[in-house]
Order: C-alpha cells, then sequence, then structure tokens
C-alpha cells in the first residue's frame, strides 16, 4: 500500500504536468515559446547543480562539461535514426520515441562521465573540487575539438528540431520531482549532515565519499539531459555551447536563489534568463546591467532569494501573520 502510494505520488506531477503543459503550448508564439524553453533548460540546470552545491555542500563549477556528454551523446543518435522509422506508428510518433531514447542515453552518458570525475575527485573539498571540475569542464570541450567524428569545432549541425514546450516542461518536472524527494529521503538528510559538517557526519557513520558521489552522478545525469534540449532546440551542437562561462552561469543561478533551495535556483533561473533577454535592445549595455543586477542582489541578499529555505517554507508563516494581523484588527 505504501509503495502503490509513492508511484501514485511519483506520477501525480508527470500526469498534471503534461495536460498543463499541453495547453499552455497552444497559446504561446514562437519568439516566448524559445525564451521559455532557454529558461527551462536553465532551471534544470540550475535545480540539479543545486543537488551538489546546495545539498551536499560541495562546490562543483563544471556542469557544461556533463551537459556536453549528454548533448553530443544525443545528437549522434538522433543524426543516426533520423531517416528510420518504427513500424505501425507515424513518423512524428516514431521521432518522438527516438529523441525519448536519446535523451536517455545522453542522461547514462553523462551519468557515467559524472561517476569517472567524482569517484576520485569528491574526496577533495572546497577549492580542490572546484578546478578538478573546472578542468574536466575544459578537458571535455578539448577532447570535443579535436574528434573528427564529433566534428571538431564546428560541431554537429542541422539536428531535427525535436525539442518544444512540452518536453523541456516535463524535464523541468522531472528534475524538481527528482530534488524534492531526494531532498526528503534518508540520502538527502545525510547530503544535509554532509554540508553542514562533514567531519561531524563520518563519526557518526555516513559513508561521505559514496554519497557525495552519487549525488553528483545524479546532478551529472540531469545535466546530460539539458544538453540533450538544448541542442535540440538550436539544432546545432557546437563545444562554443558548453565553455566554462556556461558552467559560471549555472553557479550564479543556484547561489543566488539559495543554496540548498529549489524553489530558489527555479526563481533565479527563470529571473536571470528573462532579464537577459529583456536586455536584447539594449546589446551594448547588456551584460553591464546583468552584471549590476546580480551585484545589487547579491548584497541585498547574500544568501540568496530563498537561503536554504523552499517557497512552501515561508508561504505558511505570511499566511499565519496575515491571519493573526486581521484577527488583531478586528474588534
Amino acid at each position: 500500500m505504501r509503495a502503490l502510494r509513492l508511484v501514485s505520488q511519483s506520477l501525480l506531477p508527470f500526469v498534471a504536468g503534461l495536460a498543463v503543459l499541453s495547453m499552455i503550448s497552444k497559446g504561446l508564439s514562437g519568439s516566448w515559446a524559445i525564451v521559455l524553453m532557454v529558461a527551462g533548460i536553465n532551471i534544470i540546470l540550475a535545480v540539479s547543480l543545486n543537488v551538489v552545491n546546495g545539498f551536499t555542500g560541495q562546490f562543483s563549477i563544471g556542469h557544461a562539461g556533463f551537459m556536453a556528454v549528454g548533448a553530443y551523446t544525443a545528437a549522434k543518435i538522433t543524426m543516426a535514426l533520423r531517416f528510420v522509422q518504427i513500424a505501425g506508428i507515424s513518423s512524428d510518433a516514431s521521432d518522438q520515441l527516438f529523441f525519448l531514447l536519446a535523451l536517455v542515453a545522453g542522461m547514462v552518458a553523462a551519468a557515467v562521465a559524472g561517476l569517472l570525475v567524482g569517484a576520485p575527485s569528491l574526496r577533495l573539498r572546497g577549492d580542490y573540487l572546484a578546478i578538478v571540475t573546472l578542468g574536466f569542464n575544459e578537458i571535455i570541450r578539448v577532447i570535443i575539438e579535436n574528434t573528427p567524428f564529433l566534428g571538431q569545432a564546428t560541431g554537429i549541425s542541422g539536428l531535427p528540431r525535436l525539442t518544444n514546450f512540452v518536453w523541456v516542461g516535463m524535464g523541468v518536472v522531472a528534475t524538481v520531482v527528482m530534488a524534492k524527494r531526494l531532498a526528503e529521503s534518508t540520502h538527502g538528510r545525510a547530503l544535509l549532515a554532509i554540508r553542514e559538517d562533514e567531519i561531524a557526519a563520518e563519526a557518526m557513520g555516513v559513508d561521505t565519499t559514496s554519497y557525495k558521489v552519487r549525488a553528483f552522478v545524479i546532478a551529472s545525469a540531469f545535466a546530460g539531459l539539458a544538453g540533450g534540449l538544448l541542442v535540440h532546440l538550436i539544432q546545432l551542437c557546437t563545444p562554443r555551447s558548453f565553455t566554462f562561462i556556461k558552467s559560471f552561469e549555472v553557479v550564479v543561478m543556484v547561489v543566488l536563489g539559495g543554496m540548498g533551495s529549489v524553489t530558489g535556483s527555479i526563481l533565479a533561473a527563470l529571473v536571470l534568463s528573462l532579464a537577459l533577454e529583456g536586455l536584447r535592445e539594449v546589446q551594448e549595455f547588456r551584460m553591464v546591467m546583468y552584471a549590476l543586477l546580480l551585484i545589487v542582489l547579491m548584497l541585498t541578499r547574500p544568501t540568496g532569494i530563498f537561503g536554504t529555505r523552499e517557497i512552501w517554507d515561508i508561504l505558511p508563516k505570511w499566511g499565519r501573520h496575515r491571519a493573526q494581523g486581521a484577527a488583531g484588527g478586528s474588534p
């Protein structure tokens, strides 16, 4: 009975999300749909990185490297299967099934890369881990630029436009559900213990390295999902999309939203994505205004928008304060 309840709770967000996203996608114009899809991909990246940087208290700045692994894996699969159709179903349905296969394969490849990098490097802490992950990001980029099979510096062009609003929305739902269920699980409590005091967690019998590696693998897998969605949106897979600048952008979103806050990462990714788009009309001052916005936000909220809290931790208190105020003001 408990297992059935857990399954139903896990499936409900996907069923509800699919219905809502299908209705919203019908009323979106082309330009706004693209902006929201890019914002959704950034949400996937920010929430997944928060599993490592926020929940576990580590400092990884190589998320774009795992994004590249997932993107190139998905791109090679869709290019290899673009002229193949599954018998008995329409060509569109066949393409969507192959795209799902490509995204899953990209997540698996990125997870394996996360395991290979995380197993030896997560014994390190702080700045040392940041240097290792940054180095991995650059190694992946250099390997891609020098591998003819991957298109070298020009990348892979002519990808089919398979990413749509529903695909990105479902990816966001999957990432948020993963992060929330992880935070509420025994595994999540172990990660939070590592974040608060790793030495104390080890003294209590927590296998800190093992838990950190698992969190790293999960975050890497969802970075691969974001990469696969991105390249099939822009129809181009190039190493220029996965430089360390992209990794820093995701880190900024996590820090700005609040280290350990899922809703903070969602809000920060959405705000920063829309801010960059809104400043497009003043292209020459775009990055200056973007940087000033970040400075102001970090000066006013140094712990991030939500800190380590979630929006559902704040709303009940706000509601209680309003109710108490109304009761106190009534005769």
